[in-house]
């Protein structure tokens, strides 16, 4: 009896986590009820700015490449709390276009990384780790997006 409730309480952990991880993606969810074509060419037209390194209209994605950002927050190292470990932060952003019935949808996405953000002196300290996007980059996008397809007559829903 008691390994059938501890079983039923690690899937429902299970269950907790994915849905978790699921909703920390970071991403923003915009719907418009307008023609695919548009809404891909005024994304595309506000990701053009951004060094563009991959577009698929038939996929409906587009990949920048990533980019120097300023950091988030500044971060000393240690127990002397040392700086001068380069808090160097990068992003880089997928935006993806959906088809659906009378609706196109767009994610945006933004993946951010800190150098050496784990502080110590092993190999291990000194890479590009993930951190939490930027949720104002994100909307900045969005935003963006949303007053190019308004001047069109695409509304977002």
């Amino acid at each position: 009896m008691v390994t059938v409730s501890t079983s039923r309480i690690a899937v429902i952990a299970l269950i907790i986590l994915s849905a978790g991880c699921a909703s920390f993606s970071g991403s923003r969810d915009q719907y418009y009820v307008c023609s695919y074509d548009t809404v891909w060419d005024a994304t595309f037209e506000i990701m053009k700015g951004q060094s563009v390194t991959s577009s698929d209209k038939g996929t409906g994605l587009i990949e920048t490449a990533w980019m120097d950002v300023a950091p988030l927050t500044e971060r000393s190292f240690g127990i002397f709390a040392r700086e001068g470990f380069g808090n160097r932060e990068r992003a880089r952003m997928s935006v993806s276009v959906k088809r659906m019935n009378d609706v196109a949808a767009v994610s945006v996405l933004e993946t951010r990384q800190r150098w050496h953000s784990q502080g110590g002196v092993t190999s291990q300290a000194t890479k590009w780790w993930p951190i939490e996007p930027s949720q104002d980059m994100t909307n900045d996008v969005v935003d963006r997006i949303n007053s190019k397809l308004k001047e069109q007559g695409c509304l977002p829903t």
